[in-house]
């Protein structure tokens, strides 16, 4: 990962390059309510159904109801509102979160400090890591939870349950490509409308059964369940957490909205009608016998509506899971696109949906293979409740390490005295730790699936990474320096019109592609550019910081750009804006000169023959240099090389 220069970091923290969040905060507000929350939004479906009727039943009585709720209550007081909503928010990048853009941050800042930095890049990639997993469960739990809820209206449903939610899921994956700009309009509207009948049908249960409300928030109820019972308490955890899922949300789509319009909706809005919803779904079971609990907890959401309301209410639940959907799937090609740029994943196809949004992209090889992984699950897995039990561990996993992560910032960015930070640490470690460790329970269950995906990426993530770092040093240890070149070819060389722009990816010494055409075409062309593409530790770089140049005399210069990891790479939109190297390119008078490599595995110190082996296989799949840089395709000339790392 490179590590930004003082002068570009400094010019990107004054300004975002006109990327900040545009609207008044009533419209950011509801747009977030729209995009962030659908996650989190979508669990009163299930998580109150799994905690009670899932594969560790318990009775709905009231020792146990008061104590779930209570748990959900101070879960999302302490997971989300405090941790996600009123700290971890203000550790932004330049305005965008995530763990990548946190990894960054943190790795930017620490960058002399040399003991925090090979553990906190690997913290952050398996963060990553388990995201995919994560993005995976999350659309087949969400789409089939809602669809199963036509077996409450009528249970002739029942066999069309299956493929209907298939079908929605395929429809989802395959308008992707269209993409999301005017489909997103509609998200604020309707998941407005679907929280506000969360809490209206909650407040309808909680007049039947108003202690519930005291009872929520006492700690105690919490407390007692675990003293009472404390194995099943312990195990209730692990679903309990699906009512805080999509905390992690919050935080990642920060860049799109800003940390103000979240926290309000969030605080104003969404928390409110979530727990009113918990709370009516408890007391709709309380007020009940209890042959009836039994029967309505196997579906309690479903059932706070009366009988001619509930198909509406499946209806609109299902809209909410899309939008859940749609934005777990936007996250994946955001975080695929982040991990592009900072160099942790091979270059891919990536297209932009809209001309007005630049977040809105596509990246058909993520959303082909997150379709095929999710129907996979939804046909193998059959029911939401099933999937509930692989749901939640990567989730937890995800949360524990930005926790690590966050105790990093404390002590390293923001300087907090012992006495501040390590109580809060304490409290998110321990409420963490139990968390994940409840979970750790459902990995015979299907929880192997996210811990198995989130191995295989972190394997890919590594060793891209390791990999190119070990082809750029063996491609360094050959390099001849510049200015030798220079005294020994410039002279001998005949001279063609024109100019040679020859990328590489090193920003000292003759790249092989100029040696190689040398060798071969015994010419150089009138003015000869060695252009370096570097993505900084920062989302958007200022253009004053963007281009930094270099003559050497004999019409060679070096060229440097710099990219944020948020932005879109442009090579000739930069050079036709660059000054200090004579007159402007025109590309009709420009040929771009590529080195393609091809590497030979070997026994040298490094990485295992089978990594390498690997690498060399994600580097033939790798997007070509050319479309990644937007390189005129008829003014392009490869030239292949071998590599032995």
């Amino acid at each position: 990962m490179n590590v930004s220069a003082t002068g570009v970091a400094e010019d990107a923290n004054q300004s975002h390059g006109g990327h900040a969040p545009q609207g008044s905060l009533a419209k950011l507000a509801v747009g977030a309510v729209g995009i962030v929350f659908g996650d989190i939004g979508t669990s009163p479906i299930y998580a109150f159904r799994e905690t009670f009727a899932g594969h560790h039943q318990l009775a709905p009585d009231a020792m146990h109801i008061y104590g779930v709720l209570s748990l959900i209550f101070w879960s999302m007081m302490i997971i989300v509102t405090l941790k996600y909503v009123m700290i971890i928010m203000r550790a932004d990048n330049k305005g965008e979160g995530g763990s990548l853009a946190l990894l960054a941050l943190i790795n930017r800042s620490t960058s002399d400090k040399r003991r925090w930095t090979a553990g906190i890049v690997m913290l952050g990639v398996f963060a990553t890591a388990l995201f995919y997993g994560d993005s995976m469960i999350t659309p087949a739990v969400s789409v089939l939870s809602a669809v199963e809820g036509l077996t409450t209206v009528n249970p002739a449903f029942e066999p069309f349950v299956l493929p209907l939610a298939v079908g929605i899921l395929v429809g989802l994956f395959a308008i992707q490509s269209r993409g999301t700009a005017k489909v997103g309009t509609l998200f604020g509207p309707i998941m407005l409308v679907y929280f506000l009948t969360l809490a209206s049908l909650g407040l309808f249960h909680i007049f039947k059964h108003p202690a519930v409300l005291w009872h929520m928030l006492n700690p105690g109820n919490a407390l007692a369940f675990y003293i009472a019972e404390p194995l099943p308490a312990f195990i209730a955890m692990g679903s309990v957490v699906l009512a805080v899922t999509g905390a992690e949300a919050l935080y990642a789509d920060m860049g799109h909205f800003g940390r103000r319009p979240i926290r309000v909706s969030w605080l104003y809005f969404v928390l409110p009608a979530l727990l009113l919803n918990y709370l009516g779904q408890g007391a709709m079971l309380l007020s009940q016998s209890p042959a009836e609990a039994l029967e309505t907890v196997k579906n309690p959401f479903f059932y706070l509506a009366d009988e001619n309301f509930r198909l509406p209410l499946v209806l609109l639940a299902t809209c909410a899971t899309i939008i859940a959907s749609q934005a777990v799937i936007s996250g994946a090609f955001s975080v695929t696109q982040q991990a592009i740029q900072l160099g942790f994943i091979p270059r891919l196809r990536i297209r932009h949906t809209s001309e007005e949004a630049a977040g809105q992209i596509y990246i058909p090889v993520i959303n082909w293979a997150l379709m095929v992984m999710v129907i996979l699950l939804v046909v193998t897995f059959q029911s939401s409740s099933n999937l509930a039990a692989a749901y939640g561990i990567a989730v937890t996993g995800a949360m524990f390490i930005d926790t690590l992560l966050l105790s990093v910032v404390f002590f390293a960015l923001w300087r907090w005295p012992r006495w501040k930070a390590i109580p809060l640490l304490a409290l998110f470690l321990f409420v963490d730790v139990l968390y994940f460790s409840a979970n750790l329970m459902k990995v015979p269950a299907g929880g192997w699936f996210p811990l198995l995906v989130g191995a295989v990426a972190f394997t890919l993530l590594t060793t891209w990474a390791k990999g190119r770092k070990l082809m750029l040093d063996r491609m360094a240890e050959a390099s001849l320096p510049m200015e030798v070149f220079i005294k020994s070819a410039a002279t001998s060389a005949a001279r063609v019109p024109g100019t040679a722009v020859f990328m590489t990816s090193s920003a000292k010494g003759v790249p092989h592609a100029l040696l190689h055409n040398l060798k071969h075409n015994k010419v150089l062309h009138e003015r000869v550019m060695l252009l370096t593409v570097r993505i900084e530790d920062v989302p958007y770089v200022a253009g004053e910081g963007r281009i930094h140049t270099e003559d050497y005399g004999a019409g060679f210069f070096r060229v440097v750009i710099r990219y944020g990891f948020m932005e879109e790479v442009d090579v000739p939109a930069e050079l036709e804006k660059l000054q200090g190297c004579g007159q402007s390119c025109k590309m009709m008078d420009t040929s771009f000169f590529l080195a393609r490599q091809t590497l030979l595995p070997s026994s040298r110190p490094g990485m295992a023959i089978w990594r390498e082996r690997l690498f060399a296989w994600m580097l033939r799949n790798a997007e070509s240099a050319m479309e990644f840089f937007k390189l005129p395709t008829n003014r392009v000339v490869e030239l292949g090389s071998q590599v032995e790392i």
